[in-house]
């Protein structure tokens, strides 16, 4: 129960970090002619093909007491983030950052200008235009990447255990308990994790499917794109 409270709590709050974060990122990615553009959305996109591991090691490096970030939390007095809970945090925002953001920017430019346009006719000021006008019109798109940010973070593995280890009661998520659990030789407890995990993650996209009917489309279109 431990593994699972943690694996939910360590979910939650990655959702909620990456919908703040993703955006204002994917709203930049749906809207600029930048030529950047290119560049930044490939930067998103590089967790769906990179091997888990090795966005763990270099979150490791540049975390560490050694890495630049590592020594700038040393130096503020906030210690290290490897094997922390806030350090899962931060791996788990890198790893599923595309399963949030490309959603939401697939919503956002579907939107199309019109809407955009009409607002400002009645004068409202851009913020309102956004709050007011988009983030209703993107609701379908935001569902999606809830429910898809959400179930990938609580499905991983290899940034988790590479972030923060395997301590029991602060970093030992779902995931890296199943893997214990194999090593153990006790297969009928991870027998009863693997398949709560299957479960779920069957729950959660047939209610993204049933909720959500061009979800089906965008998550077809990231699954692919992995």
């Amino acid at each position: 129960m431990s593994a699972i409270t943690l694996t939910l709590k360590l979910a939650g709050l990655t959702t909620v970090i990456l919908l703040l974060l993703g955006t204002p990122l994917a709203w930049w990615l749906a809207r600029t002619r930048s030529a950047w553009k290119g560049v930044v959305g490939a930067v998103v996109a590089l967790p769906l093909v990179l091997p888990p591991t090795v966005i763990g090691f270099y979150l490791l490096v540049t975390l560490g007491p050694n890495g630049p970030v590592g020594q700038l939390t040393q130096a503020l007095g906030f210690g290290l983030l490897p094997f922390t809970f806030p350090g899962l945090v931060v791996g788990s925002v890198l790893y599923s950052l595309p399963f949030v953001v490309q959603p939401l920017q697939n919503a956002f430019e579907s939107i199309g200008d019109q809407p955009l346009e009409a607002a400002a006719t009645l004068r409202a000021s851009p913020l309102d235009t956004f709050f007011s006008v988009m983030l209703p019109l993107a609701r379908p798109g935001y569902l999606t990447a809830t429910v898809m940010g959400f179930a990938h973070t609580v499905g991983e593995f290899g940034v988790v255990l590479m972030m923060g280890g395997n301590i029991p009661g602060q970093t030992r998520v779902v995931s890296v308990q199943i893997y214990d659990y194999v090593e153990a030789l006790e297969y009928a407890h991870a027998h009863w994790l693997a398949g709560g995990l299957v479960v779920f993650s069957f729950a959660v996209l047939l209610t993204l499917y049933m909720l959500n009917p061009t979800g089906r489309r965008r998550s077809g279109k990231l699954g692919a794109s992995a």
